[in-house]
């Protein structure tokens, strides 16, 4: 199940504003203040520490099935999707990755694919990373732009079978043009890094 995705803005504030604003709720916030990582979770908001020089390494906001992550970035990048997969499809999506001669990156609470694409795939098998499992609010499909054709194809071989969750367009950068959340809002929307929100 796509769950989630992942981009670096130099629009932090106003991209947790944006989410908080439709219904998210941040889950946390981690940055780095005076040289260490600290967390800044609610219930502090943004008046109690706008003043310091945070740099955040991530903001979780989450509704229903959906968890959504930013950090700081000089300008926004799409840095990754999610998927919440069991342990057995997690297997065999790893080795379908080593077939491909993909890189696969495997941590304690999640699993990394780097794909051709310029974008990487979480492999997610933590329920908890979402509010709900079996809520309607959820992401029924993401368009991304990328520079290369294929992407579906390569998906399908991927998680060996077809990913309809996510469409592609051939365009000049790498990023999600497009999110189809259902249950977000009833009319059309742009996050504040160009991300446009449909029902």
């Amino acid at each position: 199940m796509l769950f989630h995705y992942h981009f670096w803005t130099p629009h932090v504030e106003e991209t947790e504003r944006f989410y908080v604003n439709n219904g998210f709720r941040v889950f946390q916030r981690i940055g780095k203040y005076q040289g260490d990582f600290q967390s800044f979770d609610p219930p502090l908001v943004w008046d109690d520490f706008r003043e310091k020089d945070i740099l955040f390494r991530i903001i979780e906001a989450r509704k229903g099935s959906i968890n959504v992550t930013f950090g700081y970035g000089k300008k926004s990048i799409f840095d990754h999707i999610g998927f919440l997969v069991n342990e057995k499809e997690q297997e065999l999506i790893c080795q379908n990755a080593v077939n491909m001669n993909w890189n696969v990156d495997r941590g304690e609470r999640r699993t990394f694919i780097t794909t051709p694409y310029s974008f990487r795939i979480e492999l997610q098998t933590n329920k908890d990373i979402v509010d709900s499992m079996t809520d309607n609010i959820k992401i029924e499909e993401l368009k991304l732009e990328s520079k290369k054709n294929g992407l579906e194809d390569d998906l399908s071989i991927l998680f060996g079978m077809p990913v309809s969750s996510i469409k592609s367009v051939i365009g000049e950068t790498v990023t999600i043009r497009e999110a189809v959340i259902k249950d977000f809002s009833s009319k059309p929307l742009v996050d504040p890094n160009g991300v446009r929100i449909l029902n």
